[in-house]
Parts: structure tokens; sequence; C-alpha cells
């Protein structure tokens, strides 16, 4: 099986007790694990999958916290590096009465922007390995410097890249991502995820599918585009594939991107990374089943905790 490592930002995210208006009383928040990347990687260990988590933490309650909660759902921690010059990053996340959440980043200064590629394990690509990363990742030069370099090296190295998007405009200084850096890292991954809007803001006055075949052009394998509950779009060369989600009443939306991912990965890494992007078949059960893992995390609230084991997808089936 594959192994995947996921790369980039952990944080705390503090949940709010409020839905939408519909609590009276003070408004408390409650800490969850979390941070994309690091709910990507718990997602694959969740589901039997060999799954790497490397960054770096606070050495501080919170970074303990992250730490701890990573190795308990079964991410080998041994690429996380430790620091005492920033510390871990906080994320306040309310909700409105849809499940649907913004985001207060106490970021930047934290611990996740410090990371090097100096810090990179030894013999880190030596195997064939899944290399998982977002944009959040290049919000200041350094960071992103460090983030594209992994991911040349990792596609040097005969790894399969895979980015998602997930853009959190408030955590760039302009307010806004920078798209041509954005669109540099998704140039070079071989799987590409987004969102509906995601998409959207990136290709700005470009048609969809012009933006879609540029990708494609630059070498990108795979494109999967999520909206919601609605219809996944898949896109390839010569592939376009729509799978529908389950239905469902979402209570809290925050993992459930990464739950998607972290179901595609695992399929992934169970199917092995020859021939995986132009098998029809294989794809199209690939995504329902992420789209089970999605559907399943936004049912409940939080992270970790919200992301389905192999039992709980195997529940949902029957």
């Amino acid at each position: 099986m594959t192994p995947v490592i996921a790369f980039g930002e952990a944080l705390v995210d503090m949940l709010s007790s409020r839905l939408g208006d519909t609590q009276d009383g003070p408004e408390t928040f409650t800490p969850y694990a979390g941070g994309a990347p690091a709910n990507v990687a718990v997602a694959c260990a969740r589901l039997g999958v060999p799954s790497r988590f490397l960054g770096m933490l606070g050495d501080d309650h919170f970074g303990d916290f992250i730490a701890e909660a990573l190795a308990a759902h079964g991410v080998d921690i041994s690429g996380v590096v430790r620091t005492r010059e920033a510390r871990t990053a906080l994320a306040f996340v309310s909700r409105d009465a849809t499940g649907e959440r913004t985001f207060d980043f106490y970021r930047p200064p934290a611990a996740d922007l410090l990371y090097r590629v100096e810090h990179l394990p030894a013999g880190i690509f030596a195997e064939p390995a899944i290399l998982h990363l977002c944009s959040n990742s290049l919000t200041e030069p350094a960071i992103a410097e460090t983030t594209l370099a992994m991911a040349e090296m990792a596609a040097r190295a005969g790894c399969l890249v895979s980015v998602d998007a997930n853009l959190r405009h408030n955590l760039w200084e302009e307010g806004a991502a920078d798209i041509a850096l954005v669109t540099r890292l998704l140039d070079a991954a071989s799987l590409l995820k987004l969102s509906r809007e995601e998409v959207d803001y990136l290709r700005a006055d470009h048609p969809e599918d012009a933006w879609l075949a540029e990708r494609l052009a630059a070498g990108v394998k795979l494109i999967v585009i999520t909206d919601g509950g609605d219809d996944v779009r898949v896109a390839g060369v010569g592939l376009s594939l729509v799978v529908t989600p389950p239905a469902v009443e979402p209570v809290d939306t925050t993992a459930g991107g990464d739950a998607f991912i972290g179901g595609l990965l695992a399929m992934l890494a169970r199917h092995g990374l020859e021939g995986w992007h132009d098998d029809e078949t294989f794809l199209t059960e690939a995504v329902t089943v992420a789209c089970r893992c999605g559907v399943h995390a936004v049912t409940r609230p939080g992270a970790y905790d919200a992301l389905p084991t192999r039992e709980d997808l195997q529940r949902l089936t029957t």
C-alpha cells in the first residue's frame, strides 16, 4: 500500500457553541485539533492507510494537544518539528444555521510557517508515496518556497503530488489569495481537488473548460471539483465524470473537504500509482467513496473525530 505524506499547517480549531443565531447566553469555544493537511493525514490513517504528517508545531500546550491527537489516530508524527520561535496557530470557527463555517485565524505568526526544506526527514521520498499539500502553505515567501520545493522533490522522486486548493483568503496579507502563486502549485501536482468557488476565483475571466485544459496541459493528471452537496465533476485528459454525493443535513462542514480528499487518497493508496488517472471504473468508485467520507464528516462537529473509519463507511452502504 502506498503511504500518504501530508505537509502543512496543523492548528487548533476553536469551534463556537453557537449555530447561527439559535443560542442565547454567552458564546463558548471548544478546541479541536485541525488544519487541512493534518486532517487529511488523520483521514487516511482512520481508513487504514499508512499516514505521515510533516510540519512544525509550537513548543506549547496547543502543540502538545495536536501532536497527541495525531498520534492517537495513528498518524506517524516522527517528522513533526517543535519550536519556541512561534506558537501553534489557532482558528476560531463560527457556524451558520446550515453548518457552513467562517474562520478567524490567529496566524501569522505561527509555528507551521517556520518549516523549511532542511527540516525534512532524511530519505523522505526514497520510496513511492503520495504527497499532499494545500495553498495555506503559500501565504508567506519562505513557506511558499518550502512547499514548492517539496512538490518538485516528490515529483522528481516518482511520488504522486496531490494539492487541495483550500483557499482561505484571510490568511493572505492582501486579503485575497495570490492567483499566480496558487496556480504555480496546482500545476506542480498530478491530482487537484478544488471547490466550485475556488475554480471560479482562480480562473478569473478564463472560461472554465479552457482553464481546466491549461492545468491538464501543464501536467496535471486529474482535477476533481466539489460543489457542496451538489455533483462532483472529474476531469482528465480524455476523461469526464460526474458523481452525485448522498444527500445529508450538515452539522459542521469544517472537515468535509478534507474527509473527501482523504478518502480519495486512501483509495489511490490501495490502487497504486500506475494507471490510476485513466481508469474510469476505479475513479468512479474512488470519488463515490470520497463523497461518502465527506458526508460522514459534515454530520459531526470538529475535524479528527468526525472523519470516518472503514467501519463507518461500511455502515453508510448497508
